[in-house]
């Protein structure tokens, strides 16, 4: 099966579609959806399992009259106010019609994967362009960013210039990006579980009781990021404050300071896992993939989705952990390695480095070494009663190879019974896998300490 897939229908369209690919990955990320013939859904609709995230792309110009007050109402009612309330439909058509998507406006191609609307946690973001150069002029300079007032409610409560509030706050809320947030927010949260979980974390401050006002979206991130609360970002401001105010210029320091370049330098190794994933992904889309369950694209997608929930930091993680036992492993010799997850519902992380043979052709090579990590993963169930999700991963032993391949299976360590714990002791014993463990933790900080240079 080959899955079509939209570009944008106009240059802006197609910006946010390339930036969307390279944050949510191409299996999830659909420019152009239809929900009947001719009228699109969305501009751009993200589906990864339960969340589901809708992008309306509005440009218009921003008026240029006499009254400032005039000029802002006017943009923000055909920008903002209108492209929230085709944002708001195209929520209730998913919740109400999730089996009526289409990949094509002729809606003869369904969407391939199933929105269990039970479950799901709708998103809405909407990118307005052309305000930001009327943004700059109208407070002689700063980044041309909206301003975020939370106590700003309602559409006709928005009357003051450059200022967002919430839209609707009795509706799902609605992110306004613009033309300079846009690329700052999709690159530093890129990943689908750093960007939803920044997006809930967001929501969750602007709609408490305490009013909150923000220079700029950007200003929030280095607030974001800066902060860990229970090994997740969070806003943390003192439970005492009454009211938040965030002033310009901290995303710019945060920029230049020295743990953020090591961040990013530390986070270079990361981009290996969305390369790996892609991979996977390219296959699936065009129906090429080596080979696959009677559950075709659907089943890869599953697979490749526990892939892809990771985060930049814990990609960084997983890329020197498959990369080391590859680089470990000599040609001739089967190297293995699990990665045990430190927080609870996270998969198990099964690699494995399997030699070639000259003897044994392609589809022969592939067979046996696909079973023997399907092998892999079941025995590290077996050893570990909290593995309920395990992924394997297995590629060859060569860190030389030009030509290298994947596979990439999934066991769901749910459907265990003492028959096939029995079962997977035995194997374990006649083939002597996992039978002498070397266990070694992995100190690993999101931003590297940085050693202070010399005089």
């Amino acid at each position: 099966m080959e899955i079509s897939r939209g570009t944008g229908l106009n240059e802006s369209e197609s910006y946010l579609a390339k930036l969307c690919d390279h944050t949510f990955l191409s299996l999830w990320s659909y420019p152009n959806l239809y929900r009947s013939t001719g009228k699109e859904l969305a501009d751009l609709t993200v589906v990864f399992g339960n969340n589901i995230i809708l992008f309306s792309d509005k440009s218009c110009k921003y008026p240029d009259q006499s009254s400032p007050g005039l000029n802002w109402r006017r943009w923000f009612t055909r920008t903002i106010a209108k492209s929230a309330q085709q944002l708001w439909g195209a929520e209730r058509w998913i919740k109400t019609n999730p089996q009526r998507i289409f990949l094509d406006p002729q809606c003869t191609s369904r969407f391939p994967f199933p929105i269990d609307t039970s479950r799901a946690r709708i998103h809405l973001v909407l990118v307005a362009h052309g305000a930001s150069g009327a943004c700059r002029s109208h407070f002689g300079g700063g980044s041309g960013s909206l301003m975020i007032r939370n106590w700003v409610e309602g559409a006709d409560a928005h009357t003051k210039p450059f200022v967002i509030g919430d839209i609707a706050p009795k509706k799902t809320y609605v992110h306004v990006f613009d033309d300079t947030t846009l690329d700052i927010i999709m690159e530093t949260l890129d990943t689908i579980a750093d960007f939803v979980t920044y997006l809930g974390e967001k929501v969750s401050l602007l709609r408490s009781d305490r009013e909150v006002s923000v220079a700029g979206e950007e200003e929030l991130l280095p607030v974001y990021l800066s902060t860990v609360t229970d090994g997740q970002h969070a806003f943390d401001f003192p439970k005492e404050f009454d009211g938040i105010v965030v002033v310009e210029g901290h995303w710019q320091e945060f920029c230049k300071s020295p743990s953020r370049k090591a961040q990013i330098e530390a986070d270079k190794i990361s981009y290996f896992w969305d390369g790996l994933i892609e991979q996977f992904n390219k296959h699936a889309i065009q129906g090429t993939q080596y080979w696959t369950d009677e559950g075709g694209v659907r089943s890869s997608e599953q697979i490749m989705r526990f892939f892809a929930s990771t985060t930049r930091f814990e990609r960084r993680i997983l890329s020197k952990c498959l990369l080391g036992i590859v680089a470990k492993t000599p040609p001739n010799h089967c190297g293995r390695r699990v990665s045990i997850p430190t927080k609870p519902g996270m998969p198990f992380y099964v690699f494995v480095a399997y030699p070639r043979s000259s003897e044994l052709t392609e589809d022969e090579y592939r067979e046996i070494r696909a079973e023997h990590l399907k092998i892999c993963c079941i025995l590290v169930r077996s050893l570990y009663p909290q593995a309920k999700d395990v992924v394997g991963l297995a590629t060859e032993s060569d860190s030389d190879l030009s030509q290298r391949s994947e596979d990439a299976v999934y066991f769901d360590g749910r459907l265990w019974d003492a028959e096939m714990q029995q079962n997977a002791e035995e194997v374990q014993r006649e083939l002597g896998i996992f039978i002498e463990r070397d266990y070694y933790g992995i100190r690993e900080l999101e931003f590297p300490p940085v050693l202070d240079e010399p005089p």
